[in-house]
């Protein structure tokens, strides 16, 4: 089936280094049934995470580490181990590693 606006889930709101961000789940056909479900709890499953941040669109696509769901394009990593805080990380130029600060939106 297509994707479309109408089918994404709502984005979830957190902020990041003080500002706004959004992430929408975009669930994949390569989801096992044995991965779990957003549905079931806070940990994220899906083909990809779209992050609006800034001035930023990132579409990361989910990795394949074990341990709860995780999504990177190899220069951002976005991970929400705690949900109330998630883990967003920025791979610099000079390869250095950037943490971002988030919580999830009041």
């Amino acid at each position: 089936a297509a994707v479309t606006a109408s089918s994404l889930p709502a984005p979830q709101l957190y902020r990041c280094d003080g500002e706004p961000l959004q992430a929408t789940l975009v669930r994949g056909p390569v989801d096992a049934p044995s991965l779990p479900d957003p549905t079931a709890g806070p940990v994220p499953v899906g083909g990809l995470v779209v992050l609006a941040w800034r001035d930023l669109r990132l579409p990361l696509p989910r990795t394949n580490n074990a341990g709860p769901a995780s999504f990177s394009d190899g220069r951002w990593w976005w991970s929400l181990e705690d949900p109330t805080h998630p883990r967003f990380r920025q791979r610099l130029p000079d390869g250095t590693i950037a943490d971002r600060a988030c919580s999830a939106a009041a």
